[in-house]
C-alpha cells in the first residue's frame, strides 16, 4: 500500500487561504506572505521542492500565524524526506489552527514514514472526527490499518472512503491490493482496473488505436498487450501472453527494450517488441496486469506451469565455467530499488545471510546489482560472498542472472524482481518477506500460487529479520546434510 501520498483534504484546497485573526494585525506583510504562499504552491506543482520550501519559508517569517502555510510546508519537508521537520510544521499548524483535519492527516502521513503507526491512527482518527466527510483520511487510516495487519478494519476504512468519494482511484487501487493480498482475487481484479488513475501511478492505460479486449473470441485476431510497473511485474504476468495464444491470437506483447531479449524464450507465436510502428493495426488491446480480470484468475486458475521463460544455453554453458561446480551454490539478492514506494522494509540487510555463509560446503554467490552492494565490504573477514561484477553489464536486463541462475542450487532473496525471474524459470526459490508483504505474497503461506519452485519465509513481527534467516539457515543445513 502507498503509505508516502499526503493530501490536504477536501477542507484545506491548495489556493485556499488561511488568514485568520492574527494575521490581519501584520500590515502589508499579510499581503506579502500570501504573494511567497502562492509562489511556494507554483513551484510545487513544477516539482521545484527546495523553491518551494524556500518560499513557505518566506511567508511564515513574514506572518508566523500562517497555519496553511506550516501545513503545505510539512509536505514539503515529508516529500524531501525530511520527515521530522514536516512533524514539527505540521505540530505548529495544528496549535494555530487546532481543528484542520487535513493538518491532522497529513502529519498521520508523516507519523508513518517515522514508524510511529499507533500515533498515526490517532491522528487519521483525529481528522475523521473533525471531517467525517474527508475521504483521503479514511484512504491513509486504511493504508496504515493494513499496515498493522488490521485488515477487516482496513477494508471497511477503504470501503468508507470509496463511499463518500465513489471515483476515488487511490482507494479502489488499495481496496484491491487488500483484497488480492487475502484472496478475494474476483473483487480485487475489478478494483484494480482503477490504477491508472491513481496518484503517483506510474504507466498510462494502453492507448493504440484498437477497442479495448474485454474476453472477446480471439481466433484469427491480433492484441496488442502492454506492460506496466516494473519489471518484476512484467516478468510475473509475462505468462499469461502464453493464455491468448491458446485462444488463438495474433500476440504483440510492447515491453521496455531491455527486456525484449528475455523474453523472446516465450513462444514464436508472441511477437516481442519495445515500440509498434505507426501504420500498425490490431483488433484488441489490453495492459499486461488487466488479463487476470479478463481470464478471470481466482486461486484455482492461476496459470502457474513454470517455467515460461527460459535461459540462453550458451550463456549457461560460460557462466557454468566461471562460477564453477564445488560446493553448495545459493545465489542471493537483498536489496530492491530504494526509489521504488514499495521498498520500505522489504530490503534485508546482508549480514542476516553471515550464518548461513558459515554453514560448511555452502557457497553464497551475490546477484545483487547496483544498490547496497557496499555492504558486501563491512563482512565479517571470515565470510566470503562469490561477486560477478559484470553481471547483466550490457544493455539486456537479467539475461546473464537467468544463465546463472540455472547454475545455481538455490536462491534466496529480497521482494524483488530476482524473485520473478527465479520462479519463472522454475528455479527452487526462496523469498523473505516483511511482516505484511506486497499483495501477490498473500498472507501466512509458505508456498506461492504463482511460482510453484517458490518457499515463502515471513516476518512474524514487523522490522525483525532474525528469526526469519535463522530459519533460512536451518533449512540450508538440512539441506547439507
Amino acid at each position: 500500500m502507498d503509505l508516502s501520498l499526503w493530501t490536504l483534504g477536501p477542507v484545506a484546497k491548495e489556493l485556499q487561504r488561511d488568514v485568520d485573526a492574527q494575521m490581519l494585525h501584520t500590515g502589508n506583510d499579510a499581503g506579502d506572505a500570501e504573494h511567497h504562499y502562492n509562489r511556494g504552491l507554483a513551484f510545487r506543482a513544477e516539482g521545484r521542492l527546495d523553491a518551494a520550501l524556500a518560499s513557505f519559508d518566506a511567508a511564515i517569517a513574514r506572518n508566523p500565524f500562517y497555519a496553511q502555510a506550516f501545513n503545505v510546508r510539512g509536505g514539503i519537508l515529508h516529500a524531501l524526506k525530511r520527515f521530522d521537520e514536516a512533524l514539527v510544521s505540521f505540530d505548529k499548524a495544528i496549535g494555530l489552527k487546532p481543528h484542520d483535519a487535513s493538518a491532522f492527516s497529513n502529519r498521520g502521513i508523516t507519523l508513518t514514514a517515522l514508524g510511529r503507526l499507533e500515533a498515526a491512527l490517532a491522528s487519521y482518527d483525529r481528522a475523521i472526527a473533525l471531517d467525517p466527510t474527508f475521504a483521503e483520511a479514511y484512504n491513509n487510516r486504511g493504508n496504515l490499518l493494513t499496515a498493522l495487519k488490521r485488515l477487516d478494519e482496513a477494508l471497511a476504512s477503504y470501503d468508507k472512503a470509496i463511499l463518500l468519494k465513489p471515483d476515488f482511484a487511490d482507494a479502489f487501487k488499495n481496496r484491491a491490493q487488500l483484497k488480492l493480498l487475502t484472496g478475494r482475487f474476483e473483487e480485487g481484479w475489478h478494483d484494480y482496473e482503477w490504477r491508472f488513475d491513481a496518484h503517483g501511478f506510474p504507466d498510462k492505460p494502453p492507448a493504440f488505436e484498437a477497442p479495448t479486449w474485454n474476453g472477446e473470441d480471439l481466433s484469427g485476431r491480433h492484441i496488442v498487450v502492454s506492460d506496466e510497473q516494473g519489471m518484476g511485474d512484467t516478468i510475473q504476468f509475462a505468462r499469461y501472453l502464453l493464455l491468448l495464444v491458446r485462444k488463438n491470437a495474433e500476440v504483440t506483447f510492447v515491453t521496455e527494450a531491455k527486456l525484449v531479449r528475455l523474453l523472446h524464450s516465450l513462444p514464436e507465436k508472441i511477437r516481442i517488441v519495445r515500440q509498434i510502428r505507426g501504420d500498425t493495426r490490431f483488433d484488441f488491446q489490453c495492459a499486461l496486469m488487466s488479463l487476470p480480470l479478463r481470464f478471470r484468475t481466482d486461486l484455482s486458475s492461476i496459470p502457474n506451469a513454470v517455467p515460461y521463460l527460459e535461459s540462453e544455453r550458451s550463456l549457461i554453458a560460460q557462466w557454468r565455467e566461471r562460477i564453477g561446480s564445488p560446493g553448495f551454490k545459493i545465489g542471493i539478492a537483498w536489496q530492491g530499488s530504494p526509489i521504488n514506494k514499495t521498498d520500505a522494509g522489504r530490503s534485508i540487510p546482508l549480514e542476516q545471510f553471515v550464518p548461513s555463509a558459515r554453514v560448511p560446503g555452502v557457497r553464497l554467490i551475490s546477484l545483487q546489482k547496483h544498490f547496497a552492494t557496499g555492504q558486501l565490504a563491512q563482512l565479517p573477514g571470515d565470510v566470503g560472498i562469490q561477486t560477478l561484477n559484470d553481471l547483466d553489464e550490457g544493455p539486456d536486463a537479467f539475461i546473464d542472472t537467468a544463465a546463472v541462475m540455472a547454475n545455481l542450487d538455490l536462491i534466496v532473496t529480497c521482494d524483488t524482481s530476482i524473485a520473478h525471474l527465479a520462479g519463472a524459470l522454475g528455479r527452487p526459490v526462496w523469498v523473505a518477506l516483511k511482516h505484511v508483504p506486497d499483495w501477490r505474497w498473500m498472507l501466512d503461506k509458505e508456498d506461492s500460487p504463482w511460482y510453484p519452485t517458490m518457499r515463502l519465509f515471513r516476518q512474524q513481527t514487523a522490522g525483525d529479520w532474525a528469526p526469519v534467516f535463522a530459519s533460512i539457515e536451518q533449512e540450508i543445513r538440512a539441506k547439507m546434510t
